[in-house]
């Protein structure tokens, strides 16, 4: 427990350092190879799992199907702006299979939707967001906060509003030279709407779908025995 949370605490400090970097000194022109940067080092916590524990195919694919799926999920629902299942994915399998999980289903969800929706520089952004929302819920779920549908929803609609202000950083850092106050308010006010739109769909998809996905996961973690407690805490 306390190792994996080390290896993945470690691994999202140094995401975000990268992305600082990228954009700051290199004005996110090698995006690309700071993208594949950070796929490595977000790949960290599941080398370490091989390490710690021995991990089997059906782990893996059940991994990489929930990533799969949080990032096709998100491509019907391009045209309307902000809106779309694949935080809801994310969290809901953060809850079920630990943090480690929700981990690597942000980060691989957003780069593989990117390929639907076009590459760029904000793709390593994007799986660093997703992938510290699901960090944060894997290392919630067992809290009274998550475990009451209420809190679910709550965490949902903060996520939203969280994720969209850590992209208007890489907006603002990217796009705008002289940074100032005034700046920061206008991206903000400005990206308002996109980010409600997105923390409420958050709460709508999770409202309807959590418990019964929550449970359907669950009971696919104890059928199987795979992505133990004991594995991802």
């Amino acid at each position: 427990m306390e190792n994996t949370r080390s290896v993945l605490i470690s691994s999202s400090f140094i995401v975000l350092t990268l992305l600082f970097i990228s954009a700051i000194i290199f004005n996110d022109k090698p995006y690309l190879l700071i993208c594949f940067a950070i796929m490595l080092i977000t790949a960290v916590p599941l080398f370490a799992r091989f390490e710690l524990r021995q991990i089997g195919s059906k782990e893996i694919v059940l991994l990489a199907v929930l990533a799969a799926i949080a990032a096709m999920s998100r491509v019907p629902f391009a045209p309307i702006p902000s809106v779309q299942p694949t935080t809801f994915v994310i969290i809901v399998s953060a809850i079920a299979l630990g943090p480690e999980a929700g981990f690597l289903i942000g980060a691989t969800a957003a780069i593989v939707s990117n390929i639907f929706l076009g590459q760029g520089p904000w793709t390593p952004w994007q799986m660093y967001a997703w992938g510290m929302a699901g960090m944060m819920a894997g290392f919630l779920r067992n809290t009274w906060f998550l475990n009451n549908k209420w809190g679910l929803m709550g965490f949902g609609f903060a996520v939203g509003f969280f994720f969209g202000w850590f992209m208007n950083l890489w907006f603002i850092m990217g796009f705008i030279g002289d940074i100032s106050w005034n700046i920061f308010i206008s991206a903000y006010v400005a990206s308002f709407y996109f980010d409600l739109a997105h923390a409420l769909s958050n709460v709508f998809f999770l409202g309807l779908f959590s418990a019964g996905w929550i449970r359907i996961l669950e009971r696919f973690q104890r059928k199987y025995g795979i992505l133990s407690a004991g594995g991802y805490g």
